[in-house]
């Protein structure tokens, strides 16, 4: 009968076990010092090793022939008995199905018989954080006082569901994540031990989809060699269900370009080929994370695992994107995939996250808006986007309209609303605003990019703004954020809390400067101070 390639390959050894040499360094140690504890707790993702060691340690401490180096010998009627199943004082427990309370009552009730062949009592706990509260209580009484023939081995995927007063009574070892290099390099040997020609790209890519798991990375193998003695590339991507990196590359640019329906046609060719659409996604996410660190890192090489020149193309469209347009493609993206597990119709969803990618005015989340705003600013900045050149004041009209009564100081002039006076107010201009406008640039780009080419006047307590971009008018009347900040921005200037409304060129006029007695006139009754003027 054919033996699974994981099984056939699991290691018999310490010096077998890839990628955890903190670990194995440490229970060799131990056993060839015979100071082994009496409780540890394997903790790790999936796939890392953690059975894997559960018994070899079972077989090391038990072994009849240890090696020096704290290796079991695997040739004594100990080591092939547990190898095979038939000594049973090495005892596997699933807390999965087996986690009440009556069933370590049972073994807290056999741990007290001495061994029937080998030294040690073993009782190899798997997946330990699924036991009740219950079970968790019984088996913390016989690990306070362990009969001296017994060892316990907990192995979990979820250690913060482990009670505080296990966890103490236990040595714990974290198994990492197996480096994708070390994956490949372990099963280019496995593949040319079973004469079976792996290609290293094919080998890195199972490497990448194992994340991290060893155990993930050999079922891959297995369902590959089934196809074709000759793994490569697209035997790994069939076998996966995974889209070529093409299609990935294809999306992103029909994304960043806008094209809703060749973002869409390439969908549905994936579709025919009968790809997952929740696959997808994740790999599309994956993608634009990968984009997100050859945008960020100085040397991306080290963190992206990936061929030589697709990393090279990766770098080509990350300088493509904006930043913030990664961030909002995996942000959608994401919420698409936890949308697709309630549920929802896969391929609509994805089709729903394509639509708001290529046209983020659909979308009115934070990350979207942010985005818009990004490429706001770049328009301006390149000029796109052109700013009218201003035109001087014509001569103003003396007409005397009826003076409406005057705001309260501590409200602004509303930006759609006409100012009437009953003469032209005499306004001048604000010297220092080109100061203003580049402390603006660091506190917040849209506003100072909706203000460039803008002037500002001043008369009283109010600063009247000239910009030529309506958007300005846009930002301070839909958020108080940017009236805060553009306040902000003149008091550190000029020392003085100014209200804030629209330049109107037929309502003021433009002076050099002030008269001082009419400056000090109204300073003096801002004041609340009466003043009489005797000729």
């Amino acid at each position: 009968m054919y033996q699974a390639l994981y099984r056939k390959w699991r290691p018999r050894v310490f010096a077998d076990v890839v990628g955890q040499e903190h670990i194995t360094r440490t229970l060799r140690n131990q056993v060839s010092a015979g100071k082994t504890g009496h409780a540890y707790l394997f903790t790790g993702s999936r796939g890392t090793g953690k059975t894997t060691c559960s018994k070899i340690l079972a077989k090391a401490v038990n072994c009849l022939s240890p090696t020096p180096d704290g290796d079991p010998c695997g040739e004594c009627a100990v080591c092939k008995g547990i190898d095979d199943g038939s000594v049973l004082d090495v005892v596997e427990i699933d807390a999965a199905s087996n986690n009440g309370v009556e069933n370590i009552r049972d073994l807290r009730e056999e741990a007290n018989f001495t061994p029937a062949a080998a030294r040690f009592r073993v009782y190899i706990i798997d997946e330990t954080h699924m036991l009740s509260i219950g079970a968790f209580n019984a088996l913390l009484k016989i690990m306070e006082e362990p009969p001296p023939h017994v060892l316990f081995i907990l192995a979990t995927t979820e250690v913060h569901k482990v009670p505080a007063t296990i966890l103490s009574r236990c040595q714990r070892f974290d198994f990492r994540r197996i480096p994708p290099d070390v994956i490949a390099r372990r099963l280019a040997y496995i593949a040319k031990q079973e004469g079976v020609a792996l290609e290293e790209d094919a080998g890195v890519l199972i490497a990448r989809l194992s994340d991290g798991g060893m155990r993930d990375a050999l079922s891959l193998l297995d369902v590959c060699i089934s196809r074709s003695s000759h793994v490569e590339l697209e035997t790994v991507s069939q076998a996966a269900g995974l889209a070529r990196n093409e299609y990935l590359f294809s999306i992103a640019q029909s994304v960043q370009a806008g094209d809703t329906g060749a973002a869409l046609a390439s969908l549905e060719a994936l579709s025919e080929r009968s790809v997952e659409f929740d696959r997808l996604t994740e790999q599309l996410v994956g993608h634009y994370r990968n984009l997100m660190v050859a945008r960020t890192v100085t040397k991306p090489e080290e963190m992206i695992v990936c061929l030589p020149d697709e990393l090279e193309k990766l770098q080509v469209q990350s300088r493509e994107y904006r930043l913030s347009a990664i961030l909002f493609a995996i942000d959608c993206l994401s919420q698409a995939l936890t949308r697709m597990s309630q549920g929802s119709s896969k391929r609509v969803e994805l089709e729903m996250a394509l639509v708001r990618l290529c046209n983020p005015s659909l979308d009115g989340s934070q990350a979207a808006v942010l985005s818009r705003l990004e490429a706001l600013e770049d328009m301006i900045k390149s000029g796109v986007i052109s700013h009218p050149q201003q035109t001087p004041a014509p001569p103003a009209a003396q007409e005397t309209p009826a003076k409406p009564e005057a705001p309260s100081p501590s409200e602004d002039v509303p930006v759609v609303q006409e100012v009437r006076v009953e003469d032209l107010e005499k306004v001048t201009a604000l010297a220092c605003w080109p100061e203003v406008l580049e402390k603006l640039e660091k506190m917040s780009k849209p506003l100072w990019g909706a203000l460039n080419g803008s002037t500002a006047y001043v008369t009283k307590d109010l600063c009247l703004i000239d910009a030529p971009n309506q958007l300005f008018l846009e930002l301070i009347r839909s958020s108080s954020t940017y009236k805060n900040c553009l306040r902000e921005a003149l008091r550190l200037l000029t020392n003085q809390k100014y209200r804030l409304g629209p330049y109107n060129k037929e309502k003021y006029q433009i002076v050099d400067k002030l008269d001082p007695l009419e400056e000090l006139l109204d300073h003096a009754a801002s004041l609340g101070i009466e003043v009489e003027i005797k000729e």
